[in-house]
């Protein structure tokens, strides 16, 4: 009798606490949700984290905090948000180099977002495209191939620094066309830019945003785009397997993410918002209007990409013997 009124108690407590988990996830949110973003105020990450964060707590009923913690590209703030309760109210924009790319990058990784972090939903893919001086003699791909094999060292090519879009968008087009190339790293793309208009540079890898005013301007010509499809924006631009690069795929994307382990039905939660948030006619006009690609689908769709990726640019590094200390 007394094992029997144990385990029937025993049953109550299970029971007690399965209902008590149910009702926090029924009620999520209750309190403010903060947002990280492992990069500075102002760049595209935290504009989408502002802009995505407004949205959700119109439609939540709570604040939304954004919190930059930038630092070891994107290192820092993405482990800070592995590292936090998997209660759903600490989120954060998982953006392409520290989700896929650092783990291979550099030499000392000290986490795995595979395993330590739970993909919510795709928010956009930005695609680059490679461009030139207005008054370079390149003017193709091809002629930027053909250049890059009878020059010693190969074409210069600049970034915003190691591991960065630019840089890699640049060590694929190397890996993918057994070419030469030297990358020269800035701290930051805008200074790369203002020496590939003053011919210290050859070519560049430039995000959408800020290479369409350039171009438009006539301080650029655009030689193609990164994406697997031509850009409305750009439709004379060429995409690299249209000219000549076949599978030559980059685009610099970014999501919700959140702690591993978080409770699924806050998941399901969370990524429906996103879905509503990306359907808006505001956020995506910005979003289309500077050149990306609206994300959105399921949390499984997002973790299949994150997985893909890793993937692949942990062969361009290993090809390229890429390392960052």
């Amino acid at each position: 009798m007394k094992r029997r009124t144990l385990i029937q108690a025993g049953a109550l407590t299970a029971a007690q606490g399965l209902w008590s988990t149910a009702q926090a996830q029924e009620t999520f949110p209750s309190k403010p949700i903060t947002i990280v973003v492992a990069f500075t105020a102002g760049g595209s990450a935290d504009q989408r984290a502002r802009q995505i964060g407004k949205f959700m707590s119109a439609e939540m009923g709570q604040s939304v905090i954004v919190e930059n913690r930038p630092g070891a590209g994107g290192n820092i703030g993405t482990q800070a948000i592995a590292r936090s309760r998997p209660d759903g109210y600490t989120l954060g924009i998982g953006n392409m180099a520290p989700m896929a790319v650092n783990s291979s990058l550099y030499k000392k990784s000290t986490f795995d977002p595979l395993k330590e972090l739970t993909m919510i939903a795709l928010l956009e893919r930005g695609p680059l495209m490679l461009v030139v001086k207005t008054d370079s003699p390149l003017r193709s791909v091809a002629d930027v191939i053909a250049a890059t094999k009878t020059k010693p060292g190969g074409l210069s090519f600049g970034s915003s620094g190691p591991g960065g879009a630019h840089h890699l968008s640049g060590e694929l087009f190397k890996s993918m066309t057994d070419t030469e190339m030297t990358h020269i790293p800035y701290k930051g793309g805008a200074a790369a830019v203002v020496d590939l208009l003053g011919g210290q540079l050859d070519f560049m890898f430039e995000p959408m945003y800020s290479a369409v005013p350039s171009v438009k301007a006539g301080k650029m010509r655009a030689l193609a785009i990164t994406s697997s499809n031509r850009s409305p924006m750009m439709p004379d631009v060429p995409t690299m397997a249209e000219s000549g690069v076949p599978g030559f795929v980059m685009e610099n994307w970014q999501g919700l993410i959140g702690p591993a382990g978080m409770p699924a039905g806050i998941v399901r939660q969370l990524n429906a918002v996103v879905n509503k948030a990306l359907a808006d006619p505001t956020i995506k006009a910005q979003m289309l209007s500077q050149g990306n690609e609206i994300g959105g689908g399921t949390a499984q769709q997002f973790e299949a990409l994150v997985r893909s990726e890793t993937a692949k640019w942990a062969e361009v590094v290993r090809h390229n013997k890429i390392v960052v200390q």
